[in-house]
């Protein structure tokens, strides 16, 4: 550790990345990217024209981006932020709505970026248990003053909520904001979308890196009132104004506008989803119920971490977390083409049958 490291500084738990290995070729299960390229609109959209133009700034307002999500979601540009990633998204909402005397509550097993982004900026964070089944109560939030976060489906688990439950919540206090980190969303669970228009409090936040197939791009987005999109933008024209590149700023606007190979994508992962949750059941694995590109599951035959290795050492990568006591028993897997799911399973099965 640097010796001019400040003491803030040195006291953070980075978030931990799933694993990007080069040392071999691997059916990669564990950083929950898609399966599929991006539209076909994407890469015509990349043109050589476009990328000679990097040597100029990108818009600062992501205008054609911006205007592509307003209009896929029937919304104003006002009401729409595009960012590097919905982790960009979060990092300014964390800064923007929380910070002396006003903390941030999540739940104990969710995205392991809120708590490195709490840290970072120096939040009291209130951290809530998932009950036993790992479902999320929203009573256990209603009371609670400051911002709250809650990732639907939540991740890992891909347990969704219902919408009513969220507007429970916003409706609680309208003087606190509600996140709600839709990363997975579209992969089955209900959308507050529909909500912003009513509820000044609520702020969306979404991503391409799933189901647009853009995780390399890294395009993500808020959406919300005007009054909590401009104060985003008050965050980030403080730190980086330029945010989304040029080619991503194209490459996410074409992406939106594909409605078709978008809906195929979902659906193709839906189906591979349900094979793989039928298969590994059948094997006498514990799978939660998923509303997302993902499944967390375990076998009472191998530990979470038994699995993990060998099948690392086999050539296939899932999640596993060693620093989570409640789900150390499980893996999380995410949902690939239907070829990387069967691979998945045979492996599986010749290894609990040694």
């Amino acid at each position: 550790m640097s010796r001019f490291l400040s003491t803030e500084a040195a006291c953070l738990a980075p978030y931990t990345p799933g694993e990007q290995p080069t040392d071999a070729q691997y059916i990669k299960l564990n950083t929950n990217e898609s399966p599929f390229s991006p539209s076909p609109r994407v890469v015509k959209a990349l043109s050589r024209a476009e990328v000679l133009k990097l040597n100029l700034y990108s818009d600062p307002t992501c205008g054609v981006l911006t205007d592509a999500i307003a209009a896929r979601y029937g919304l104003r540009r006002e009401n729409v932020l595009a960012a590097n990633g919905s982790d960009e998204v979060l990092a300014f909402a964390f800064r923007a709505f929380c910070g002396q005397g006003r903390g941030v509550a999540y739940a104990d097993i969710t995205y392991g970026f809120y708590k490195a982004q709490s840290a970072l900026f120096g939040l009291e964070a209130t951290v809530v248990p998932l009950r036993e089944d790992f479902t999320l109560r929203v009573e256990d939030y209603l009371n609670f003053p400051g911002t709250v976060v809650i990732a639907n489906p939540n991740a890992p688990t891909g347990i969704a909520l219902p919408r009513t439950d969220i507007q429970r919540l916003v409706e609680s206090n309208p003087d606190r904001v509600v996140i709600v980190d839709e990363a997975y969303v579209d992969f089955g669970a209900e959308s507050c979308v529909p909500m912003i228009l009513r509820y000044e409090n609520l702020l969306v936040t979404q991503t391409m890196s799933k189901s647009r197939s853009l995780a390399g791009g890294r395009v993500g987005f808020a959406l919300g009132s005007p009054e909590l999109i401009s104060a985003l933008n008050r965050v980030k024209y403080s730190f980086n104004p330029y945010n989304v590149n040029r080619l991503s700023l194209i490459a996410g606007a074409a992406a939106m506008e594909d409605e078709d190979y978008f809906r195929d994508s979902i659906a193709a992962i839906e189906k591979n989803r349900a094979w793989t949750t039928r298969e590994l059941e059948a094997l006498g694995f514990t799978v939660l119920p998923s509303s997302a590109n993902f499944i967390l599951a375990k076998s009472d035959r191998m530990s979470g971490e038994t699995l993990y290795r060998t099948l690392k050492e086999n050539g296939i990568l899932v999640r596993w977390w060693a620093d989570q006591p409640r789900i150390r028993d499980y893996i999380r897997v995410t949902i690939g083409s239907a070829e990387q799911m069967a691979a998945l399973v045979d492996e599986i099965a010749r290894l609990l049958d040694m």
